[in-house]
């Protein structure tokens, strides 16, 4: 798995590389010039190098100087305006500046670059953008060409993802020593572009505790099914949800279910009105709670509703919920179950101290902002941290849902999406992800690969729409369901299962 490093871990291998010949500054220099050069291509127009004060901003004139030497029309916009306090980029800034480059302070009216590579800002960046660098942050945005990033776009916070004041959109972000979490989760993922890792020669002691979850590392924990299976193999999965007006949020999460290969499904929904088949999908058993709960594995809070206020408690909540964290088999929960959970201090306290089964936790960041009793905004300013939070608050495996999806686990290891698109942002894809998640681990799969499986699957689904011109405005999450199902089928095709 490809590992993804804290600003910890960052500085670590900084440190413990802080001798190597040439330096890691030397190396990130030349990594980062022949990026640009194959970014710039033939075009002719002038490479805008952008050199900020510090060690960003070093690994530009580097680059600069290394651009230079390929002939290359190079403009260096030198914002600190003094000498750089590595010895590598003073030296570099010298050799330029004997070569007659063009060095500048402000951004000359007449430059029309080609390729603008940001140096400005970089990995410490903690607090907001100083205001005077703002106008330039707008200018590179405005330029309407591509811009290289190095390590991390300006503005934009390495750890955590979130945007300090503003940050620079750019194409394409060679990062160094090794991925880190705001490229990936949050705006970042947008800000960033496409990105490139440059280890600089200095290699993980293999104790990252974050590492990037793709369909290559997923696919082989399925392994294609054998001739003589029976649906008894795929084991039984129970919904609980569905109350008056929500009825379709069980249903959907349920044909997730059986799409993505449970061998039964049954629904224990809470509407007194609740149909007694489903005729879009009969197979779906729709019975009571009581038989709901005593499947294999159990997803709760599909549509289960909330309380009217806050002094009244439901049936859902008062019985069904606390039946359900008693019993020893893995427990899934989603929409209102967590809800019920932020707003009910002894639902809370039990599921904490649940320790018959493996517990797993869907939130949207709201969802989780209420779980930890914080404010959305403070779960998405930091979206791995809260991921992590849950996961050791409620001893659960956790997905903190959106832009580059967060998945963490009780024993300290967490992991980032990369699948997935706007096309999930509608109404019912939650209740998807949930039946598939409650499906894999009718299947065999340990909570934690079920939980990241599902995760990646559900977003390949989207992506696998869009890639065949359906959305991303407008999918249904019926269609994400359809879609999974026939991404499962692929991945299981190409798998080797270990």
């Amino acid at each position: 798995m490809t590992p993804i490093l804290r600003l910890d871990e960052i500085r670590a291998l900084e440190a413990a590389h802080a001798a190597a010949s040439p330096s890691l500054m030397e190396r990130a220099g030349r990594a980062t010039a022949e990026a640009a050069r194959a970014m710039a291509g033939d075009s002719g127009r002038p490479i805008l190098v952008v050199a900020g004060p510090g060690n960003n901003g070093g690994d530009a004139w580097v680059a600069a100087a290394y651009l230079l030497e390929s002939f290359h029309r190079v403009v260096v916009l030198d914002v600190a305006g003094r000498p750089p306090t590595a010895v590598e980029a003073q030296a570099a800034r010298a050799g330029i500046a004997s070569r007659g480059a063009v060095i500048v302070r402000a951004w000359p009216e007449d430059l029309h670059p080609g390729l603008i590579v940001d140096g400005l800002l970089g990995i410490g960046l903690t607090r907001e953008v100083d205001a005077a660098f703002l106008p330039l942050v707008e200018r590179m945005n405005g330029a309407g060409v591509p811009i290289l990033a190095i390590d991390v776009p300006s503005g934009l916070d390495a750890e955590t993802g979130s945007v300090r004041g503003a940050a620079v959109h750019a194409t394409r972000t060679l990062t160094f020593l090794g991925l880190k979490p705001g490229l990936l989760t949050g705006p970042g993922r947008e800000h960033a572009g496409e990105v490139m890792v440059e280890s600089l020669g200095a290699t993980a002691n293999g104790g990252a505790r974050g590492f990037l979850l793709d369909p290559g590392t997923v696919r082989p924990w399925l392994a294609p099914r054998r001739a003589a299976s029976h649906k008894g193999d795929f084991g039984q999965l129970g919904i609980i949800g569905g109350q008056r007006g929500m009825v379709g949020a069980a249903l959907l999460a349920g044909r997730a279910a059986l799409l993505c290969g449970a061998g039964k499904v049954r629904l224990g929904l809470l509407s007194a009105d609740a149909p007694a088949v489903d005729l879009a999908n009969p197979e779906l058993m729709l019975s009571n709670v009581d038989d709901a709960l005593r499947a294999d594995v159990l997803v709760l809070g599909p549509g289960a509703g909330q309380s009217p206020s806050a002094t009244s408690v439901s049936m859902f909540e008062r019985n069904v919920m606390p039946a359900a964290f008693a019993l020893a088999k893995p427990l899934v929960l989603d929409a209102d179950a967590l809800n019920a959970v932020a707003f009910n201090a002894a639902l809370e306290t039990a599921l904490a101290a649940r320790a018959k089964g493996p517990t797993i936790l869907t939130p949207h960041p709201a969802e989780a902002a209420r779980l930890l009793h914080r404010t959305t905004a403070q779960v998405q300013e930091d979206r791995v941290g809260a991921a992590i939070a849950l996961a050791r608050r409620f001893n659960a495996h956790v997905v903190v849902k959106g832009a580059g999806s967060v998945c963490a686990f009780p024993d300290g290891r967490w992991a980032i999406n990369t699948t997935g698109n706007p096309a999930l942002a509608s109404g019912g894809t939650g209740d998807v992800l949930a039946g598939i998640i409650g499906a894999l681990l009718c299947q065999g799969l340990a909570p934690d690969r079920a939980l990241a499986y599902g995760v990646c699957l559900h977003g390949a689904a989207a992506d696998s729409l869009v890639a065949r011109g359906v959305g991303p405005v407008g999918i249904t999450a019926s269609e994400v369901a359809l879609e999974a199902r026939a991404v499962l089928n692929a991945w299981i095709g190409s798998s080797t299962a270990g």
